[in-house]
């Protein structure tokens, strides 16, 4: 949620943020009339109740001096300011709640450095580190290599599910159990984030708090009884400091979490429909840091950083990418894309998304911190990121260690977490 002071400071770069955002025709006055209208109304309040208490002293002093008639006058007035009151603070109700909405329906203010530009064409490679593997054969797809192996299974998950789900059985299934435990480990152990199992259902409070309601509901999953299935472990591991007032010396807080995510892929209609690559269900390894302002955007590159460590491990080539204006998401000030090598598909596909929101999730979720010096508190940072998403991880394994005979290979790093498993074949 941007801050409404700001705005009302600085209309003409507020219209400028949104313009960068493909928002045409911003009006920055029309929200700080609106703004204007609630203070008026605040301002109108603050003096009735002044006026109510000054009338309320008066009353004592009147019936101390036995002056009955001048001390019922003045409990009447006191009455009929408590009636306009009550209609004043409905009003300032409506129009704050009002304010609100508009203001929750805008996206984040990107940094200035940012790459403007309409869409993912104009997205700029930070670095590309990694060699795609050379192949003496014509590499297939995931789709091709696990249903030849037998252990990938789309028909008979669309028999249960539909459309957007797959079935995994054996050492693929075991395969995507080893690659959550392999990044929660190196996370954890190695990268300082706490490990958390958070519920994967949650209500509205918590989906508006990190900017996934109200614009996007159409994309999400709801229950009959008002939960929503989360679509990324973001949800719950942001909301942790929702309403709280944490103390400075206990940031940064860093947290990971291994969750099935749930998404309902509205506007990707007839976009990835082969494959692994865009589910309604797929598992993940998120990344939450909450921070000090002063700190977030050495904690994006950190962040990515320890992303980008998943992939260097398991041998797989990948690039990053820093998003332009028109690609960036809803709640991001700054967002790096990392994008690994599929052979089965001749391109990168992006595998993790770290973003710096800045302040903006904390405004909707009411999250600060009191410095150790000073007085007053102040709204934290939030990051988040793909720490990686778990299922495209075996798609560029299943793509990047391909053998020519149809097996294989498994990465070094991956396996301990298999049993020692060293290739995977029709044969195994």
């Amino acid at each position: 949620m941007l801050d409404i002071k700001w705005i009302r400071d600085n209309p003409e770069a507020f219209d400028a943020a949104m313009r960068r955002r493909g928002i045409s025709e911003p009006s920055g006055v029309s929200l700080i009339k609106f703004d204007a209208s609630r203070r008026e109304i605040q301002t109108a309040l603050q003096e009735k109740q002044e006026r109510r208490n000054s009338l309320s002293k008066e009353i004592g002093v009147f019936k101390g001096k036995g002056d009955e008639a001048e001390a019922e006058k003045c409990m009447n007035q006191v009455a009929a300011l408590k009636d306009e009151m009550q209609a004043l603070e409905g009003e300032e109700r409506e129009q704050g709640e009002a304010l609100d909405a508009l203001l929750a329906e805008l996206p984040n203010i990107l940094a200035d450095d940012v790459p403007d530009g309409a869409d993912e064409s104009a997205n700029k490679i930070v670095r590309d580190l990694h060699d795609p593997p050379a192949f003496d054969f014509m590499p297939k797809d995931h789709v091709e290599v696990g249903e030849a192996l037998g252990l990938m299974d789309f028909d008979t998950a669309a028999k249960m599910s539909g459309a957007r789900f797959v079935l995994l059985s054996g050492f693929l299934a075991r395969m995507e159990r080893a690659l959550a435990a392999f990044m929660l480990d190196l996370h954890t152990d190695e990268h300082g984030y706490t490990e958390v199992n958070p519920p994967a259902l949650v209500r509205d409070n918590a989906l508006f708090g990190t900017g996934q309601l109200p614009k996007f509901a159409a994309d999400l999953f709801h229950t009959d009884d008002d939960y929503w299935l989360i679509p990324t472990a973001e949800v719950p591991l942001t909301n942790i400091i929702a309403e709280k007032i944490l103390d400075e010396d206990s940031l940064p807080r860093r947290y990971t979490a291994m969750t099935w995510c749930f998404r309902s892929e509205a506007g990707a209609a007839g976009k990835d429909t082969r494959g692994m690559i865009r589910q309604h269900q797929f598992t993940k390894v998120e990344l939450v840091s909450v921070v000090h302002p002063d700190k977030s955007e050495e904690e994006l590159e950190r962040m990515t950083g320890c992303a980008e460590e998943i992939l260097i491990r398991l041998g797989l080539p990948y690039r990053v990418v820093v998003l332009c204006s028109g690609d960036t998401g809803f709640g991001a000030r700054r967002t790096y894309d990392i994008e690994v090598w599929l052979p089965g598909q001749d391109t990168y596909r992006e595998i993790s998304s770290c973003s710096n929101c800045g302040d903006f999730q904390a405004r909707r979720m009411k999250a600060r911190f009191r410095p150790a010096q000073g007085k007053g508190t102040h709204f934290v940072h939030t990051l988040n990121g793909s720490g990686i998403a778990v299922g495209r991880t075996l798609v560029a394994i299943l793509e990047n260690y391909q053998r020519a005979d149809g097996s294989v290979e498994v990465p070094e790093a991956l396996r301990p977490y298999m049993g020692g498993l060293e290739v995977i074949a029709t044969d195994v």
